[in-house]
């Protein structure tokens, strides 16, 4: 399993949270948002999903991908 943080824009309240955690999941990651630091942990199998594909999943709920 690989691990990486993300800094994500737009973010700021439960729903936030649960749209990007939901995106994730749905793309067969586990994400865990800290709306104080802006930024989400994701861990995935990087055999099965790309780093790409993670961020576009994020981007599609309408956040912008930082880092």
């Amino acid at each position: 399993m690989q691990q990486v943080t993300l800094t994500v824009e737009g973010m700021s309240c439960n729903h936030c949270v649960a749209s990007v955690e939901g995106a994730l999941k749905e793309a067969g990651a586990t994400g865990k948002v800290d709306l104080a630091a802006g930024t989400v942990t994701v861990e995935y199998d990087e055999s099965k999903l790309s780093l790409d594909s993670l961020k576009e999943a994020i981007e599609e709920q309408g956040y912008d991908v930082v880092s």
